[in-house]
């Protein structure tokens, strides 16, 4: 970018000379470099002769040198001079987009001396604040049709009276991602040549003016990403933009109201509303849009419909899934929009309808020839079935498909042969299962699959080993079962994101794991894994190294058809036991994590976990761990949830714990930890149930001081509450156990035995007489003693 720059200073450089007449120098050599920045210029410059070919068309030659108009030092071969002053140009067009001119306080002094320029994109320069003496410079009858000024920071204040003055016959007027603060003021009402209109992620507020329905010749209006919070927008607003094509209104909260049976005049190629207050029913004027044709609209095609997160919440009628309908890119997400598909087969392209409430079975979907597909049907309450998907015409290319969180059940087709293109699989959080389908492997791109939340079992198959561009793998909660494959850790090296947790895994943990360099979050927890931690884990290279590279796990999916250009943005979400809580991370790019808790991993923790110092959580809770807590557990500065809990880790907390300055969440409970707890500000912080259970652990937050405690001799403090809890269970177990054997035991013999039934009968029925006998006697001797009390009375 920077060698970019320089190109660019360079034509703007010459410019200022072709203007002013003068001879200006450059000292530099003419090498590669420089050749490079003078192809630059004449690119950028677009400057045609007088018959109006291209007036630097000798520029060919490698000889820069004997180029027209340079000029070069005879002994050294420098460029010293760009000398155009023999030459009368029409510059038409200039592109100094990217270049810093942060210094250039006359830029628009140069462009009023350009009264023929057509075309001028400054995009991202930095341009500085108009002067008032530039603007009352200004040439109002500027040929300039289309200006671009994007991506800098110019006031409104200084921008706007030196734009109106060169407005009268723009096109196209870019000033998107600027600071453009207050109202759109009135004078865009006159620009009546306008077509593209791009007011887009400014900082605009107030009440859109009805001025802007007066363009009539207006083919886009993009004003997404400023804040018109409350204005409401009505049939006025557009009633003469019978040309319009694309509407984006995206990230505004402006609320579009419009009478029912509002026909629009214009016929929108794209509409975006994301984020927009157009519920609670569907809007029917889109039907105009997209529905059959009217006498007054010949044409309904709409490549590009947004209307996510707009307060919808109504049922989707079936007309919009008419099969003459083709949509290339379909958003309706965010919502509470409801309905069941029709029976037919629906063509689809980019397809997003997550966070609804649509219900029913899996939509027959279909995709063209040559087209590329994403299906994203997340977060609704889908049932039955998915085998429809198997039925997707394989002539298109599908790329995504996420059919998470909702009802689906039975076993998932071994059908996936047919997608070898697909980079995402996500069929998480339903009621899957069965075995893993082994066509699985066929899915030689895919980059992300998501299992988690069912209830799969069985082995992984091996065929998964051929899905080598693997970098999110979730497989938690599941009843998967056997040792964890070593080619994860062979096959799988771009594995950023691992999840087995909630499993029947069992073995050792394999080495070959070690081998994932790019591994960002490690979770074998809640399985039956045995054995030790490898020491190899120091070969974590994202965990032990700051790494420049953005690890962020999503996906951006392009989409390139004759016309239009789209991109899908998806993104893989992790959920994580973070904190002691599962919480969903949509990016993981500063998370580190390793997770082997609640497992029978035994041994002492290896002293090579002490490299990876760009850890941010680790948790080893609930595993039988003996030794020392790691000493140099102070390097691992970015740590901020440490679990040891319920393991036998004995001796003194290491000194070097008080150098975890992050640290928001410690547990060492339920050890046989000892001595003094050091001295920091952060670890008296913690509540005294992290060091609970302990042996012999003393000092704040566990008690004043050190003398005030005596360790209990002969009092077992490791697991102390486990232990007790499991001889409970046993206790209860044998009480139960042994009623039951005495139980059957003697009803036994009394239905087997007549003797014994008999005897046991009279036995009843003695005991009957006795209590009968006694109670009546008893009786008898109270009515006797009140009597004789209430004749002394």
């Amino acid at each position: 970018m920077s060698s970019k720059r320089s190109h660019k200073l360079l034509l703007f450089y010459a410019i200022c000379c072709l203007l002013l007449q003068e001879k200006c120098t450059d000292a530099r050599v003419c090498k590669e470099s420089e050749r490079k920045a003078l192809f630059e210029f004449k690119h950028g410059l677009q400057a045609m002769d007088l018959s109006g070919n291209d007036a630097l068309s000798s520029w060919k030659s490698e000889k820069c040198c004997l180029w027209l108009g340079v000029k070069c030092n005879s002994l050294t071969g420098y460029v010293e001079m760009l000398d155009f002053s023999f030459q009368y140009w029409v510059v038409a067009e200039v592109d100094l987009s990217f270049t810093n001119l942060s210094n250039a306080n006359d830029w628009s002094q140069i462009i009023n001396h350009l009264p023929l320029l057509q075309k001028l994109s400054l995009r991202d320069c930095d341009l500085p604040s108009i002067s008032s003496y530039s603007v009352s410079l200004t040439n109002s009858f500027t040929s300039l049709i289309t200006l671009d000024l994007s991506d800098n920071n110019p006031p409104s204040f200084s921008i706007y009276p030196w734009l109106f003055n060169v407005s009268n016959n723009l096109v196209s007027l870019n000033l998107s991602n600027n600071q453009l603060k207050g109202p759109i003021p009135e004078d865009f009402g006159n620009m009546k040549a306008i077509q593209h209109l791009d007011l887009s992620h400014n900082l605009l507020n107030g009440s859109i003016s009805k001025c802007i329905g007066q363009l009539s010749n207006l083919k886009a209006l993009l004003l997404a990403g400023n804040s018109f919070d409350g204005d409401v927008l009505s049939e006025a607003h557009f009633s003469y933009l019978i040309y319009l094509k694309v509407l984006d209104l995206s990230y505004t909260s402006l609320t579009l109201k419009f009478n029912s049976g509002w026909i629009p005049p214009f016929q929108l190629n794209q509409i975006k509303l994301c984020s927009c207050k157009l519920g609670p029913h569907f809007p029917d004027w889109i039907r105009t849009q997209v529905g059959t044709q009217t006498p007054y609209l010949d044409t309904r095609f709409v490549d590009y419909l947004d209307v996510s997160a707009s307060g919808i919440s109504d049922s989707l009628a079936y007309w919009f899934w008419d099969s003459s309908y083709s949509s290339m890119y379909i958003n309706m997400s965010f919502n509470q929009i409801s309905g069941t598909f029709p029976n037919n087969s629906i063509r689809i392209r980019l397809l997003d309808l997550s966070s609804n409430n649509f219900s029913g079975p899996l939509p027959h979907f279909s995709l063209d020839l040559g087209n590329m597909g994403t299906i994203n049907l997340s977060k609704n309450k889908f049932t039955g079935s998915v085998s429809p998907i198997c039925n997707i015409t394989n002539e298109g290319i599908l790329k995504l498909i996420d059919l998470s969180n909702n009802l689906f059940s039975g076993v998932v087709p071994d059908c996936f042969e047919s997608f070898q293109s697909l980079t995402s699989l996500n069929l998480g959080d339903n009621g899957f299962s069965g075995s893993l389908p082994s066509s699985l492997g066929s899915l030689t791109s895919l980059e992300m699959l998501s299992l988690r939340g069912n209830n799969f079992l069985g082995e992984l198959p091996s065929s998964l080993q051929n899905c080598t561009r693997l970098k999110f793998l979730d497989l938690s909660d599941n009843e998967l079962s056997g040792e964890i494959p070593i080619w994860i850790g062979q096959r799988l090296s771009s594995l950023v994101f691992l999840s087995l947790q909630g499993n029947q895994f069992r073995g050792r943990i394999p080495h070959q794991l070690c081998g994932l360099k790019y591994l960002q979050i490690l979770d074998l927890s809640v399985n039956k894994i045995s054995g030790t931690i490898p020491p190899c884990l120091n070969n974590l290279t994202s965990m032990a190294k700051k790494e420049s590279v953005d690890r962020r796990i999503e996906h951006h999916i392009l989409y390139n058809g004759l016309v239009r250009f789209f991109q899908v943005r998806y993104v893989d979400e992790a959920l994580l036991t973070w904190k002691g809580t599962k919480q969903s991370y949509p990016q993981l790019g500063l998370l580190l994590a390793i997770d082997l808790s609640s497992n029978k991993l035994t041994g002492e923790v290896p002293e090579e976990l002490n490299s990876l110092q760009e850890l941010v959580a680790l948790n080893l809770s609930r595993n039988i761990f003996t030794g020392k807590v790691l000493q140099k557990i102070g390097h691992l500065m970015k740590l901020e949830v440490l679990d040891l809990s319920r393991n036998k880790f004995s001796g003194n907390i290491p000194t070097s714990l008080s150098k975890l300055t992050f640290l928001s969440t410690l547990d060492l409970s339920y050890n046989d930890l000892s001595g003094k707890i050091p001295t920091s500000t952060q670890l008296q912080s913690f509540d005294p149930s992290s060091f609970s259970h302990n042996r012999g652990l003393c000092g704040p937050p566990v008690s004043p001081n050190c003398s005030m405690v005596e360790p209990s001799p002969g009092k077992p403090a490791v697991g102390g509450e486990e232990d007790s809890d499991e001889f409970m269970k046993w206790f209860y177990t044998g009480m139960g156990l042994g009623f039951a054997v005495g139980f059957w035991g003697f009803c036994s013999v009394v239905f087997f035995k007549r003797s014994r039934r008999h005897s046991y009968y009279r036995c009843l029925d003695n005991a009957k007489d006795w209590v009968y006998v006694s109670f009546v006697l008893l009786k008898a001797r109270l009515v006797r003693k009140i009597k004789a009390f209430q004749q002394v009375v």
